[in-house]
């Protein structure tokens, strides 16, 4: 069946919206039709060649949708089920998912090595982040596929898959936000608005937004910010006044680089702890001195996909979305069809924030 979907053609070319030959599911596998899509900071890292991944290759990996048809074998789904695509299945048998580390999973993106679809000439099309998700179906393995609980929009549960569960994850089980204490948020982008939310529902007493644009202070205030801070070389500082002079309890950096890095550290109060969970190239290399390190009693720590089990998380988000804890519409500053995810990577580039959704 023919599917329009956006080709990533090789690594630093531009998107191509175009016509793909999409196959039925085989045994083990799922249909399904988006309903939306997030464009990620992730996907421009996957374009770009930050992150590696074969091409050519149908990207998006945070999608919701409809079950169309399954294959053999498939029996906890049936067509016309609303779900939430996983990028990172966890295979169950590797060392991390032993330790309970799913978001660790050695074998989570063996998927992305797979073809999943053709071009009219008959080029082989890769699955980018496991799940294709920048096209109108897709085809995924039934371990990519999640319920969507109750309560939740469909379009607006394509959030989940991502951005939401990374910074819940990074606020609840990664730096582990404790009632009352401070958080300082670097990037006030899809990830780090959900971040900010995130650090509300904690019970976090004071939440500060770091953003190099003046115009994200207003969604990071309305998702939950109390101050907002504009990143230049005093970030450090202004941080530091605003939380007694000692800096925030938890920092999380959601950018992605050596210089933000740097900052949420430096912010950090004494023994206090950063999580980083933007992704950045080779290139961004973060220095520390050995006193420092001994003297500020600091923890730094990655966050990978918010350090998250998405099948037990994701009814815990439900039900903050349903009680009105999380407002999943707050994180989408812009919503777009398949044709303007091009312009939606050049917004990205352009440092332009909160979460572009692609609605099918």
């Amino acid at each position: 069946m023919t599917v329009r979907a956006a080709v990533l053609p090789a690594v630093g070319a531009p998107l191509e919206v175009t016509e793909i030959d999409l196959p039925e599911p085989g045994p083990g596998q799922v249909r399904v039709r988006l309903a939306a899509a997030g464009v990620c900071h992730s996907d421009l890292s996957l374009s770009n060649g930050t992150m590696r991944v074969p091409v050519p290759a149908v990207l998006g990996h945070e999608g919701a949708g409809t079950v169309v048809s399954v294959g053999e074998g498939v029996t906890h789904l049936a067509p016309g089920a609303p779900v939430v695509l996983n990028w990172a299945p966890a295979c169950g048998d590797c060392h991390a998912c032993a330790l309970g580390e799913v978001w660790l999973c050695a074998n989570a993106l063996n998927g992305a090595a797979g073809v999943h679809a053709r071009t009219a000439d008959g080029t082989e099309l890769h699955p980018g982040l496991n799940v294709a998700a920048f096209a109108e179906e897709t085809v995924v393995a039934a371990s990519c596929v999640l319920p969507l609980p109750d309560g939740v929009p469909l379009t607006d549960a394509a959030l989940l898959g991502c951005a939401v569960l990374t910074g819940y994850g990074a606020v609840h089980h990664s730096a582990r936000v404790r009632r009352g204490e401070t958080v300082a948020v670097f990037g006030a982008g899809g990830v780090g608005l959900a971040t900010l939310q995130s650090a509300r529902i904690a019970g976090a007493s004071r939440i500060i937004a770091v953003d190099v644009s003046p115009a994200k202070e207003e969604l990071a205030r309305a998702a939950g910010a109390t101050d907002f801070v504009l990143a230049s070389d005093t970030t450090a500082r202004e941080v530091r006044a605003l939380t007694g002079k000692q800096g925030a309890d938890v920092a999380i950096e959601c950018v992605g680089r050596a210089a933000t890095i740097r900052a949420a550290w430096d912010s950090t109060r004494r023994g206090g702890r950063t999580t980083v969970v933007g992704i950045g190239g080779k290139d961004q290399e973060v220095t520390f001195n050995a006193l420092e390190i001994f003297h500020w009693g600091r923890t730094l720590s990655g966050c990978v996909y918010g350090n998250t089990d998405p099948a037990r998380d994701l009814p815990v988000l439900a039900g903050h979305v349903r009680e009105g804890r999380l407002d999943l519409s707050a994180l989408v500053t812009e919503r777009i069809g398949l044709d303007g995810i091009p312009a939606a990577f050049e917004n990205m580039l352009a440092g332009k924030g909160g979460r572009a959704l692609v609605v099918f």
